[in-house]
């Protein structure tokens, strides 16, 4: 963080969440899922952060602990000035109007019993003393907020589409007036023609009320144009972070080259090869000695299936954590070299 910049809004560090796996007739315990093992970031106010990786990496788990719907196995999460992993319930609790989110299945995180009204109203009546009339003004002035008629208020949640679905979700988060929204993959379960449209309403939210984002994705091409910075995560690590464009425009770290070469291209004359990883990705049970990404990555080198690598600045504000940049290593060049021959072929 440079000198005089005001402290981020949400810095966490090291944040790990491990699982325990149970076994036997008295259900000893045998091992931990490392679903997140070390991850740490800071997200400025204003910021949108993008965190992406394929399925199972861990990245919908540590935007879940970061906001403690998951109590962390080990490390800090500092928002607004406050170590939150640290908090009792109590204190919990007194926190959580600063920090909300929005889930990725608009239908599963809706109760059906309830209206509109009464789900965006939720919050208010658990955190404010509201009157019933303010509350019913302030679920109205949400409900205009994010592009939803009035008039549907008394209606039950399956009588909306999915895209009404989510921003009945959205409406919610709003309605304590957070600084920092967790967005959990909010347009993967939504039709392609509506994802724009909540993208954009989120974008006009955010100009709107000043608001944070952890914006979590596989979309890579959704995430380039919503994210200010981009994260990321492979095995429950984050391998690279960097400024939007830097990292779309010159990956540093292997596996965000092979992300990045999945991502269609209309147009035939930017496509680029394919970098096709072989195998499987290894159990978060068991994560192979070393670098997490060694069983498959295609520039491997020794030192990876001892050593875990650390995370270095290869460029201003874009840091990877790769073997290959190591400065005492004679591979410091390879990973240009060598991306350059996987393109020819």
């Amino acid at each position: 963080m440079p000198d005089g910049s005001p402290p981020p809004l949400v810095s966490v560090q090291n944040l790990k969440m491990h699982f325990p796996i149970h076994a036997g007739l008295i259900r000893r315990r045998v091992g931990e899922v490392k679903a997140v093992d070390g991850v740490s970031f800071d997200i400025a106010e204003g910021e949108t952060l993008g965190l992406v990786g394929e399925s199972g990496c861990g990245k919908s788990t540590c935007g879940r602990a970061i906001l403690r719907l998951y109590d962390p196995t080990e490390g800090e999460i500092r928002i607004d000035g406050t170590d939150i992993a640290s908090l009792n319930h109590k204190d919990l609790r007194a926190k959580r109007p600063v920090m909300q989110m929005v889930f990725q299945d608009p239908q599963a995180s809706l109760n059906p019993r309830m209206t509109v009204e009464a789900i965006i109203a939720e919050p208010l009546d658990e955190h404010t003393s509201m009157t019933t009339a303010e509350k019913r003004e302030k679920v109205r002035e949400l409900m205009d907020a994010v592009g939803l008629n009035r008039a549907f208020a008394g209606r039950y949640p399956h009588a909306f589409s999915g895209g009404q679905r989510q921003r009945i979700g959205i409406a919610r988060a709003l309605a304590l007036n957070p600084k920092f929204i967790v967005c959990d993959e909010p347009i993967a379960a939504l039709d392609v023609s509506i994802q724009a449209q909540v993208v954009n309403l989120l974008e006009d939210l955010q100009r709107q009320f000043g608001l944070t984002y952890l914006f979590i994705s596989h979309d890579l091409s959704m995430v380039r144009h919503i994210a200010t910075r981009v994260a990321v995560m492979y095995l429950g690590k984050i391998v690279e972070i960097a400024p939007r464009e830097a990292l779309y425009e010159a990956p540093k770290h292997p596996y965000t080259q092979a992300l990045l070469s999945a991502v269609p291209e209309p147009d035939p004359a930017f496509r680029t090869a394919r970098t096709i990883l072989q195998g499987d990705v290894p159990s978060p049970a068991n994560p192979p000695q070393g670098c997490n990404f060694c069983t498959r990555c295609p520039q491997v080198i020794d030192i990876c299936h001892k050593t875990e690598p650390a995370m270095r600045e290869l460029a201003p504000g874009q840091f990877a954590a790769c073997h290959l940049y190591n400065e005492t290593s004679d591979h410091a060049e390879a990973p240009e070299a060598q991306q350059e021959q996987l393109e020819v072929q």
